[in-house]
């Protein structure tokens, strides 16, 4: 199969991720053509499906007759009742004064605006881990059970197609590993392999990652639907695949 997704993001770390999933069945990971110039989509939704799925009506809009994949991703702390689950992006800058930051698709390259960056300079990643590791400080390793969590939306027209979910089960460390990833991977453990997700390249990622195993139920869709000849058509899988790596 040598065929091209377009992917709904303005985050290059999932660009870099989902590419590397699709690296070894020949497709390719492409953005919305001009998606900078496309107006914003508040992820404003109460589950991780919500938003993605908000996302992938809106933006499949901008491409008629094109399937559009977009996702909504988090960290699942047991210790943290669930947190920060679906304000992953933003958990640093949440419940902070005069902030009124938005869950968006944004790219972790930096400091967010409320930041004063002569204190301390800090990237939105290095924020939101730090906030994490504050808040396990006394949490003790066996208890710092996490999930990486991952729907991912297919949608044509403004309509869904199919909704497809991936975890990925770890540990979160007292301290960031690697260099590699984005987020939360410098703190994500993954026991099978003993490392972390920063310490992977993206295509090694996939193999274990929340995306990878999304991405794997989106193509085994992909290719039935290809071969039922329905991809142009107006029909509607209400399917939801829910796929996970275990530690």
């Amino acid at each position: 199969m040598d065929r091209t997704i377009l992917l709904a993001t303005s985050n290059a770390g999932k660009l870099r991720d989902f590419a590397g999933a699709a690296a070894p069945f020949n497709i390719k990971i492409a953005n919305l053509p001009n998606f900078s110039s496309l107006p914003e989509v508040v992820e404003d939704g109460s589950t991780f499906e919500e938003n993605a799925r908000k996302k992938a009506e809106s933006y499949s809009l901008a491409v008629p007759g094109e399937i559009v994949l977009a996702d909504d991703s988090g960290l699942e702390v047991d210790a943290l009742s669930g947190a920060p689950g679906i304000y992953s992006a933003r958990y640093a800058a949440r419940n902070s004064q005069n902030n009124d930051v938005r869950n968006q698709d944004v790219q972790n390259n930096g400091a967010p605006n409320n930041v004063q960056r002569s204190a301390q300079p800090r990237t939105i990643d290095e924020a939101n881990n730090a906030r994490v590791l504050r808040e396990l400080k006394s949490v003790p390793y066996e208890k710092r059970t996490a999930r990486f969590v991952c729907v991912l939306v297919a949608a044509r027209d403004g309509k869904t197609l199919a909704t497809f979910r991936g975890t990925a089960e770890g540990i979160i460390l007292d301290a960031p590993r690697g260099k590699k990833g984005f987020g939360y991977d410098p703190l994500f453990y993954f026991p099978a392999i003993q490392r972390t997700f920063a310490e992977l390249d993206a295509e090694e990622k996939s193999r274990y990652s929340h995306r990878g195993a999304a991405f794997r139920g989106f193509l085994e869709w992909y290719r039935a639907t290809s071969s039922q000849q329905v991809l142009g058509s107006d029909a509607v899988s209400n399917r939801s695949r829910r796929t996970s790596n275990q530690q």
